[in-house]
């Protein structure tokens, strides 16, 4: 019989050789991530904050650092997502000119406990304080850790200004005189006070009252009949 060479194709000149199947998915994995991140950069609702948000206070920031320190984002989400379940329990969904002075953002990845994106302003101070010191005072079913010693320890207020003059590096907008009393603003507050202040600017960059007000409207507003085409 007739011996008949095997030329190998494309495809399997590829499976064969290792090193030109690792160029060759560095290659794809790159030009991928090139073509969905880089446009980003150029989109003004996802790289301008909108209308009302502001850089937080130095307290309020000292509160964020709190947050981030005690593990509260691995229980609570800050991120109302486009369905509307959701919309309807936590108010509009979140948009991401919202988060543009977050460094790093918290939206989170699960939620034992409630989406955190609107609670500035639903509650008391001092039903936060409660909260904090021991949320089944409130809430009997929680499974919430009490964090009492907050209201024993008092903010570092030395380190805020270069908090914030590293956060402006990042392009958060501090003026040198915001830098300058960060640590007076501070100075002699409770740590149990700057996470209180956090968690009540929360969501309240826009009056989302008048928004939830409108969604409903739309919502509500009956039907425009089809004109009809027989004349």
């Amino acid at each position: 019989m007739a011996q008949h060479d095997h030329k190998p194709s494309g495809h399997e000149r590829i499976e064969t050789n290792n090193f030109l199947m690792i160029i060759l998915i560095t290659l794809v994995v790159a030009v991928g991530g090139l073509v969905e991140i880089v446009p980003l950069f150029f989109q003004h609702s996802t790289t301008k904050p909108i209308e009302g948000v502001k850089p937080y206070t130095a307290l309020q920031l000292a509160g964020r650092d709190i947050y981030i320190r005690e593990g509260c984002y691995v229980c609570h989400s800050q991120m109302v997502r486009p369905f509307h379940a959701e919309t309807l329990r936590y108010g509009p969904y979140s948009v991401a000119g919202e988060f543009v002075y977050d460094h790093p953002f918290q939206w989170g990845s699960k939620r034992t406990g409630p989406d955190l994106a609107r609670v500035g302003g639903r509650y008391s101070d001092e039903w936060h304080r409660i909260h904090l010191n021991n949320p089944r005072d409130l809430v009997p079913e929680s499974n919430m850790p009490a964090y009492p010693w907050l209201e024993r320890r008092e903010v570092q207020a030395d380190a805020m200004p270069g908090r914030m003059a590293a956060l402006r590096k990042l392009g958060v907008p501090y003026t040198d005189e915001e830098i300058a009393k960060a640590a007076d603003e501070v100075r002699g507050k409770t740590e149990m006070e700057a996470l209180i202040a956090y968690l009540q600017g929360l969501g309240t960059a826009r009056s989302w009252d008048k928004l939830v007000q409108q969604a409903a409207q739309t919502a509500q507003a009956p039907a425009q009949p089809a004109a009809s085409s027989a004349q």
